[in-house]
């Protein structure tokens, strides 16, 4: 976090006086010590890629955004539908793609974004196994045609001043929870000022069970990661960490970490669920 841009590659879409059409922040570059960092005209980090090795997930927070992987067994890891809302540098995308080899859709509103990541970032164009949609994330949730579709859904939804999610009320992860299958998982990215991890951990809970969410500790950036279940059973922990080892022995991610860092959610957020409005 915090590299400040040092390419700006695309202008910003003006607005047609005649037309509603929004003007999109654009999405600007960054390098350094061989990574490339994704902007949207700000300071913050939207995403980032090791230029040497595109397929490796290069930030913390997004490689604990693949921790559902604790929860599937090694028969079905690779099976099912993965959709990640918000694209990011497209690393989440990249590796469910081409590393995992699932049927893969990302759902990204700004379009910038996604020029940006296939001119800079490695991302393919769609294939028999790969979709991008310049869509609204919401609406693609609502959409009945996604009704149980999805097995693994990732959600890292940040605007360019990144100071909380941009949907993050109750009906969002209800409609979430929709376009899951049984057994599905979902992946949640917290961060920013304004965000509050119980609140949001809260609105999960309460369309999910509070029996079906677990964090992970946050990163020293501040990110937080939620994972949801949909009547997912939990294995004992001799499982869990056989999972973990065959998970960083065949994709070199740190699995055993996770299962040190995952945790139930907090009473007093399990108390703050019946509070909410």
């Amino acid at each position: 976090m915090g590299l400040s841009p040092l390419k700006a590659w695309m202008s910003s879409k003006k607005r047609n006086p005649k037309s509603s059409s929004p003007e999109w922040i654009p999405a600007t570059l960054s390098e350094f010590d061989g990574v490339r960092f994704l902007h949207l005209d700000s300071i913050w980090v939207q995403g980032a890629m090791r230029i040497r090795k595109p397929q490796k997930l290069e930030l913390e927070y997004i490689q604990r955004m693949m921790a559902w992987m604790l929860w599937r067994p090694e028969a079905e890891l690779r099976q099912g539908h993965a959709v990640q809302l918000g694209l990011g540098a497209a690393a989440i995308t990249r590796f469910s793609h081409k590393v995992l080899r699932m049927k893969t859709t990302a759902v990204e509103l700004n379009p910038t974004v996604i020029a940006a990541c296939r001119s800079w970032f490695h991302l393919p164009e769609d294939d028999a196994r790969l979709t991008v949609l310049n869509q609204d994330a919401a609406e693609w949730v609502r959409d009945a045609e996604n009704l149980q579709t999805v097995q693994v859904l990732n959600i890292d939804l940040y605007d360019h001043d990144a100071a909380s999610p941009v949907l993050d009320d109750e009906a969002f992860y209800a409609a979430c929870h929709g376009v899951l299958a049984d057994g599905g998982l979902m992946t949640v990215n917290l961060f920013g000022r304004d965000a509050s991890f119980a609140r949001s951990a809260a609105r999960v809970a309460r369309v999910f069970g509070s029996d079906q969410v677990w964090s992970l500790a946050p990163t020293r950036e501040g990110n937080t990661v939620l994972v949801a279940a949909k009547g997912v059973t939990v294995p004992d922990r001799e499982e869990l960490e056989r999972r973990a080892e065959h998970i960083e022995a065949l994709y070199e991610l740190p699995a055993r970490k996770w299962l040190r860092l995952v945790r139930p959610l907090p009473l007093s957020i399990i108390e703050q669920m019946a509070e909410l409005p």
